[in-house]
């Protein structure tokens, strides 16, 4: 989009900033302009159908020793209600063929399964373990879910700018049950509404972990996607960063393949 930007004459680009900010305009409280913002990034991220891509996680413990898994993700959008996603590990050989299922939702608890290859069995994850790891990941079960506006309330707090780009700085308090997290807060750049860092503070209210996301590429013209992620766990010194590669929109994945059954034929 920035390569856009520079053929704009002047006009253009004014328009364009008014444009931006428009979901801002009408909000006068800091709750009015957080949601305006949440429902702004949302809105830029709806549309794209279905998708997969491939993710490599590094978790890292803290004398900096690394453990590598390669994971296929599957992704699809669900009008009216929350994204399903389908993960399944093809490395290293001890979870070979775990695959995880996830159906977020806008009202209510997600729904989520694991399917573990050595037991062949099936496993429900229940509301009250949504805060535990992920595959021994620094990244929790209710991470994965989708991200609905609904699920949450929300505080404007600051602009300010970050890396250089300008950002809104808004907290988050989950208003759905059994969340391991008193509130997040998160850094959204102005000109795109993508997610640049965010902030977990755990239920003692103190900070937890940190996400920062990097690397962006845009897809469809339209829809951006982190290609780096990295979650830091600032008490415990542990860290997991996740590459994504190869990005497919579009390739005819519906309801089928996001059921119980697809877990334990997933390959």
């Amino acid at each position: 989009m920035k390569k856009g930007l520079l053929a704009l004459t002047l006009f253009s680009v004014a328009a364009l900033s008014m444009l931006v900010l428009a979901p801002l305009a009408n909000a006068e409280t800091p709750e009015e302009k957080g949601l305006a913002i949440a429902k702004e990034a949302k809105a830029r991220n709806t549309g794209w159908g279905d998708s997969q891509a491939q993710m490599e996680m590094i978790l890292s413990n803290k004398a900096g020793r690394e453990t590598t898994r390669k994971v296929r993700v599957k992704s699809l959008e669900v009008e009216g209600d929350g994204d399903k996603g389908l993960s399944i590990f093809d490395e290293p050989r001890d979870v070979q063929g775990t695959a995880f299922l996830s159906y977020s939702h806008i009202e209510g608890n997600d729904d989520q399964w694991l399917f573990l290859p050595a037991i062949k069995r099936v496993k429900r994850i229940s509301s009250s373990n949504k805060s535990g790891p992920w595959m021994g990941s620094e990244f929790a079960y209710e991470d994965l879910s989708s991200f609905e506006v609904e699920k949450y309330s929300y505080k404007f707090l600051r602009e300010e700018e970050l890396d250089g780009d300008k950002v809104f700085v808004t907290e988050l308090t989950p208003t759905y049950n059994n969340s391991g997290y008193s509130k997040t807060i998160s850094w959204i750049d102005q000109e795109h509404y993508r997610v640049r860092k965010i902030e977990y503070y755990d239920k003692k209210d103190d900070l937890l972990k940190v996400m920062t996301f990097s690397d962006y590429k845009q897809y469809l013209d339209k829809y951006w996607r982190a290609h780096t992620q990295v979650m830091e766990n600032v008490q415990t010194g542990k860290s997991t960063t996740i590459n994504w590669s190869g990005y497919e929109f579009n390739v005819g994945l519906d309801e089928n393949d996001f059921n119980k059954s697809s877990l334990k034929r997933a390959k």
